[in-house]
């Protein structure tokens, strides 16, 4: 592979790195630099990897403006046994970014033209400047100033990390006035957004079932509750075991399905007072979120991952918290299970919808054919002699559908709390008609007549 407009080599880390990056954000579609690599494509290695990625992430961090925090990730990578770095850099919304030295002038603001990276003129600057986003959240005052950020804290501490006295400045939480901004608003422990995850009974909005508020907390949390609501209780995985192997066919591919909560909660336009929102049919789960993206090149950009980050400080936190791996990774992840056609783009929102797999549809119906003939599911647990409670029979009935399903998970879809379940587990354990296979991850087995 070549230099190209989107691809820079480089044998080592030079005094051009930032010049570089600055051009690759005022570019339309981003950009990555590889460090230890000829001119030919071919890897030269780097020596002493770990000290060059912070020297890296230091430079980029002060020597730029706009903050370039959340538009570069920083990939230790190995090619011919040699070790190389991947600078992978997004295009900003806050054009024209420059060098901190030179300030905004053509000898601090640079742009991609072809492989090359070339001096803007002062008239592109300008024109730049009088387009800046203005709505970003970073510059949008929290509507209320009395935040508390325990469960960030929390959440930083999971992964090893700790926030200080300066975290609000280093995390860009604050305006250029020095007060939360919109984000902080997100990322506090209680705020006025909540996420609606909303379930029907047929295949249209006709009939609502089921509808649950997921926030007033920080997004992080918020998150990781739909997140377990939507991987634990709804992605169904259906079981079916043969003499020769154990078939297991989830509702919806688990890592697109992820991917995409991920993707709507973070890149979610929160400037317009709107939030996220899921919701579950009998044959697709659909996923919409208030943003624009224009038909043409910009969708083109959308699928390939060089879309502009909308909210590159929540990325950030995310990408700590190691909900996400590195920029434009999500986007080729779901189009490996799923195809262009899943997204529909209107003037203020995007959708995503994912069928039910027919595969796992099938496997239903082959595997309730056999309960059928097995007298029923808990007639062929309990062998028609051992009584059960009906909370019992719903208990054995979820773990028929999702043998690996965990205590939160049952509990969340009985709306029972987990030391309930708990009791309810040990003493269908103690009655013979359940046993646990493996520890902590393995799964539950009904014992039918054949097994007893």
């Amino acid at each position: 592979m070549t230099e190209s407009n989107r691809i820079e080599y480089k044998q080592q880390l030079t005094d051009s790195l930032e010049k570089e990056v600055v051009a690759f954000l005022n570019y339309h579609d981003g950009g990555i630099i590889y460090l230890g690599v000829n001119d030919d494509g071919s890897a030269s290695g780097l020596s002493n990897v770990d000290a060059v990625q912070l020297a890296i992430k230091d430079r980029l961090k002060n020597n730029i403006q706009p903050s370039a925090l959340g538009l570069f990730d920083v990939i230790h990578q190995t090619r011919d046994n040699k070790e190389l770095i991947k600078i992978i850099v997004a295009s900003g919304s806050e054009k024209p970014y420059h060098l901190r030295k030179y300030g905004m002038s053509e000898k601090g603001c640079f742009i991609r033209i072809g492989s090359a990276c070339e001096p803007m003129p002062a008239r592109m600057i300008e024109e730049l400047f009088s387009k800046r986003t203005r709505n970003s959240l970073s510059r949008i005052r929290s509507i209320r100033q009395d935040l508390s950020f325990e469960q960030l804290s929390i959440y930083y501490q999971e992964v090893g990390l700790t926030l200080n006295d300066k975290f609000a400045a280093n995390l860009e939480l604050l305006t250029e006035e020095g007060v939360y901004n919109y984000t902080a608003y997100l990322l506090a422990d209680q705020n006025g957004n909540s996420v609606q995850v909303a379930k029907y009974a047929g295949t249209d909005r006709v009939e609502l079932a089921e509808s649950k508020d997921y926030g007033f907390c920080c997004l992080i949390k918020t998150c990781k509750l739909v997140l377990d609501r939507l991987e634990a209780v709804e992605n169904r995985v259906i079981n079916q075991i043969t003499p020769r192997e154990r078939i297991n066919r989830p509702y919806w591919n688990p890592v697109a399905l992820r991917e995409a909560v991920i993707n709507a909660i973070i890149h979610n336009d929160y400037a317009t007072e709107l939030v996220p929102k899921f919701e579950l049919f009998t044959d697709r789960l659909e996923i919409t979120s208030a943003a624009s993206i224009h038909p043409g090149e910009e969708q083109e950009n959308f699928f390939a991952g060089y879309s502009i980050p909308r909210n590159k400080a929540l990325m950030r936190v995310f990408k700590d918290l190691e909900l996400v791996e590195y920029l434009g990774s999500g986007m080729p992840r779901i189009l490996k299970a799923y195809p262009r056609e899943s997204y529909t783009f209107s003037s203020h929102f995007i959708r995503t919808s994912f069928p039910i797999s027919a595969e796992a549809l099938a496997l239903e119906e082959v595997v309730k054919l056999e309960v059928t003939k097995k007298g029923g599911a808990t007639g062929g647990a309990i062998g028609g002699a051992i009584e059960l409670t009906q909370r019992q029979k719903e208990i054995l009935s979820i773990i028929q559908n999702n043998p690996a399903m965990s205590y939160r998970a049952m509990a969340d879809k009985l709306a029972i709390n987990q030391s309930a379940v708990s009791k309810h587990l040990n003493t269908l354990k103690k009655k013979g008609v359940l046993k646990r296979i493996g520890g902590t991850r393995g799964y539950w087995e009904v014992i039918t007549e054949e097994k007893q």
